[in-house]
């Protein structure tokens, strides 16, 4: 059996990490079986490296080695891409093709990103693994294949399980032996290495002097979280080795290739919220009926301290918070004292049934709750100047939410 050190400079694996060296001895010792392996860890951390080290050290080196990006297959084709298919099994099957399971029959075949594998496939993908045997697309005839399966995916298998997406049996075949590889940010003795291991490979490439870095810049790049892992850390040396002109690179020179981590994520938006659309447009007609109720109360009190005192500026002062309050939302319309319309009440009013002063109006105003709400969803843009994010959470619901009813009241 191979060292470790001798399998790290065949395939040109630079660092010392304990966790990595513990990944890589697994591989070693599973190798020279058949049991299925799983290679787990973030993107660009180098899965690729383990089945290549697999294969190469097991009985079925001198057999083909085919790797497989499942992800990177559309969902109508894989199935033949990894089984094959007989000819006039679909439209354009002009002539009947052999699988990747077929073809690479003795070897070892590398499924990466297997957690983007249909629920169809999977199950196709479970009976190789139990039996070996798999059928072509369009075909009855069972055939037999003799191949070694390693598997990688950067995907959280049980929460993928738990939503359905991976069938719970397939995983259990498929990680007989889970190999997991860390992520850059947890190798930081092993970054400088693998930035100087790349620095000098790209120096040889593009036949210029190799960059280095200052202490403060050291520091700074391992205490970066590198969430593109190794892979982003080979880009990074390569734009420094063709784009600056000083090979002393400083913090500050450094500082210009580290993107902000902090604003170039994707939003992540909780689709539980997303589910109580209805909740939310239900508790605002609520609201909206609460607050007319409390206007309306507010506007009798008014008037009725009126009827009862016939003096208008007395009924002015101790009543100002009341009718501000009414008219808190159109300032322009909030009465100063000596701007109040007061209706005069005939003074000879008794409690008989002199009714003549009064007359009956009819009101116009529109009861539709759409009304309303189209009324609402206007006065929140125009308070908050047209900023859709600041009015969907005056309102009360999601951003989503208020762009579908811009674009349903056409507002």
């Amino acid at each position: 059996m191979e060292s470790l050190q001798v399998i790290k400079q065949r395939f040109e694996i630079i660092g010392n990490d304990i966790h990595l060296n513990r990944s890589l001895e697994k591989a070693i010792r599973v190798a020279p079986t058949d049991i299925s392996v799983l290679v787990t860890g973030e993107s660009g951390v180098g899965k690729e490296n383990i089945p290549k080290i697999i294969h190469h050290l097991s009985h079925r080196k001198h057999a083909k080695y085919i790797a497989v990006n499942c992800g990177a297959i559309p969902e109508g084709t894989i199935d033949s891409e990894l089984f094959g298919h007989e000819k006039g099994a679909f439209t354009g099957a002009t002539a009947a093709r052999k699988g990747y399971f077929e073809v690479t029959d003795g070897g070892t075949i590398f499924l990466d990103e297997v957690g983007e594998l249909p629920l169809t496939t999977q199950v196709r993908l479970l009976r190789v693994l139990e039996n070996g045997e798999f059928i072509k697309v369009g075909s009855s005839q069972v055939q037999k294949t003799n191949v070694r399966i390693v598997a990688a995916t950067n995907l959280n298998m049980q929460k993928a399980i738990e939503k359905g997406k991976f069938r719970e049996d397939l995983y259990y075949r498929l990680s007989t032996i889970e190999i997991n590889l860390p992520p850059l940010r947890e190798r930081l003795a092993d970054i400088h290495l693998l930035f100087r291991k790349f620095a000098a490979d790209f120096a040889h490439k593009y036949k210029m002097p190799t960059v280095r870095l200052s202490n403060n810049a050291i520091k700074m790049l391992e205490n970066y979280g590198f969430p593109g892992n190794i892979r982003q850390l080979r880009n990074l040396a390569e734009q420094i080795s063709v784009v600056e002109e000083n090979r002393e690179i400083s913090s500050e020179n450094l500082l210009q290739y580290l993107p902000n981590k902090g604003t170039n994520l994707p939003s992540v938006i909780n689709s539980e919220k997303s589910n109580s659309d209805f909740a939310n447009e239900r508790d605002i007609m609520y609201k909206i009926l609460l607050d007319m109720r409390n206007d309306i109360n507010d506007l009798k009190k008014l008037t009725l301290d009126l009827m009862e005192s016939g003096d208008t500026d007395k009924v002015q002062k101790e009543n100002k918070s009341l009718i501000e309050k009414i008219y808190k939302e159109e300032t322009s319309k909030v009465p100063h004292e000596n701007e109040v319309e007061v209706v005069r009440i005939n003074e000879n009013y008794s409690d008989n049934k002199n009714y003549e002063f009064a007359e009956t109006i009819d009101a116009d105003e529109s009861l539709s709750i759409q009304d309303k709400e189209i009324e609402l969803i206007k006065k929140s843009l125009e308070r908050n100047n047209g900023k859709r994010k600041l009015a969907a959470k005056e309102l009360g619901i999601s951003e989503r939410t208020l762009y579908r009813k811009i674009k349903q009241y056409d507002l």
